[in-house]
């Protein structure tokens, strides 16, 4: 008989004397004797028991960590369960008290007055918090050079400092959207948990309306409820904001300075370069209505923008819109395809149509494979739904289909940026690639983007292609 791991529980065989444990489920004795009388063997994994409650708050004030368990019943010859013994929640507290010493410091505290060393002098310890493990109890002996580590954190630790990662089992991890540490579970862009971007509709346009006179003009209505918002233009005109109230929140009777400013439940991001480029972007959801105006100094060489909003929320709003005058292209759910050839709206450019765009460099070979696939952050085969030209970039819509590598998550849609109006290498549309990306993060974290970098790998994806894929991972550094 093999040995068990830690949480498990084994029947008896066919045959064999014995009596389950009253924690071990009927379902599984009735099972079992249905496997014994047909003569089959046991086969596949084993299966968890339901999870136990969740336990109290490791910590009294602030955040700190829930844990629940499990265990894995199988059957002689089956292989372990697939999964974890233990699930760890993030929790709630009121917020400590002023001057509350943290929770790390508490822990090297304990070793305070104590011989740890085999001798009898004793130190008084600090955290250390220049060893590589974060959730390593990492002590700084007081007035001398060294520092002891003292085994892992207690469940519940933040990682650092300021850390929103709290350490768990001796590994540093975040809380997903749904509270759980470690899961990985992201918002998706309609703010549902774990989505698909299936319950909100993307609202684009592209204002080119040119007014006869200099002054506000009015773009668009950008309602309550809005998600990820972005606009952007390239002029000498200024972009104006409107609240509720009617005040202006930006750029009314005075020039605003770039920077943030606090609107309709949400922070809006107003940058300015010093060229004439200047947007505007926000993650929502806005909690009421906004008007977003445009101050007219020259002809106006269009404002794009966009958000997301919830289906319920886009009938109202279109009606709305319309009785100002204001045409919007009728939007797309975003896990269905549009059912056109081709897709929808003037900013979208058709791949039948001719480009003028020059040649792009040869960039096959093993080693411009090696070079981007281990340099990269991202790899993976994606289906190429739509392209779109921003200034001086271009923006592809991906559908990912396969990950090979992967430095984050990512989502089941995504944007891919490439720089210029004629990318190299260029991806065409209902198409599938094998794509080496990277992630670019801005300064102030407004901008969160995969990029595919000039001359970058972007190889039709084929069973062939597959294969170099896998085999350029083995030769990348660790």
């Amino acid at each position: 008989m093999g040995t068990l791991g830690p949480g498990e529980a084994e029947w008896p065989g066919c045959g064999r004397p014995g009596r389950p444990r009253p924690i071990q489920n009927l379902l599984l004795l009735l099972g079992t004797l249905l496997s014994c009388s047909l003569g089959g063997g046991a086969q596949g994994p084993g299966e968890w028991t339901l999870w136990g409650s969740w336990s109290r708050c490791s910590s009294s004030c602030g955040r700190g960590v829930s844990v629940r368990s499990r265990r894995c019943i199988r059957l002689p010859g089956e292989d372990p369960c697939w999964g974890d013994t233990h699930g760890y929640r993030l929790c709630r507290l009121p917020d400590c008290p002023p001057g509350a010493v943290p929770f790390r410091d508490l822990q090297c505290a304990l070793y305070n007055g104590r011989p740890v060393l085999g001798a009898p002098q004793t130190y008084q310890w600090v955290p250390f918090l220049g060893a590589p493990n974060q959730c390593d109890l990492n002590c700084l002996a007081e007035g001398h050079g060294f520092y002891r580590s003292f085994g892992r954190v207690l469940d519940g630790t933040p990682c650092g400092p300021a850390a929103q990662d709290l350490c768990v089992a001796g590994r540093c991890l975040s809380a997903g959207c749904d509270g759980l540490l470690g899961s990985g579970a992201l918002e998706d862009r309609c703010g549902r948990c774990g989505g698909a971007d299936d319950s909100c509709l993307w609202v684009q346009r592209v204002f080119r309306d040119a007014g006869a006179f200099a002054g506000y003009w009015n773009v668009t209505l950008i309602p309550a409820g809005a998600r990820h918002i972005r606009v952007a233009h390239r002029s000498r005109n200024r972009l104006a904001l409107v609240g509720a109230d009617g005040r202006y929140v930006l750029n009314g009777d005075r020039a605003d300075a770039p920077g943030t400013y606090e609107a309709a439940g949400t922070r809006v991001v107003y940058t300015r370069a010093a060229g004439p480029e200047e947007t505007l972007s926000a993650a929502g959801p806005t909690t009421q209505d906004l008007l977003l105006q445009v101050l007219l100094r020259e002809p106006n060489p269009g404002i794009e923008f966009e958000f997301w909003l919830p289906q319920e929320r886009y009938g109202p709003f279109q009606a709305r819109a319309q009785a100002l005058g204001w045409s919007l292209r009728q939007p797309q759910p975003r896990e269905v395809e549009p059912p056109s050839p081709e897709p929808p709206g003037p900013a979208w450019t058709p791949t039948p149509a001719p480009d003028p765009c020059p040649p792009c460099l040869d960039t096959r070979g093993r080693a411009h494979r090696l070079l981007h696939y281990c340099g990269s952050d991202f790899v993976f085969q994606a289906r190429v739904l739509g392209r779109r030209r921003h200034a001086q970039e271009t923006r592809y819509e991906v559908r990912v289909q396969l990950v090979y590598k992967s430095r984050g998550p990512l989502r089941g849609r995504e944007y891919v940026w490439a720089p210029g109006r004629c990318p190299c290498p260029p991806l065409a549309a209902r198409r599938e690639y094998l794509l080496a990306v990277r992630r670019l993060v801005s300064a102030d974290g407004a901008q969160d983007r995969l990029l595919l970098p000039r001359d970058g790998y972007a190889r039709p994806w084929s069973p062939a292609e597959d294969s170099r894929a896998r085999l350029a991972a083995r030769h990348c550094p660790a």
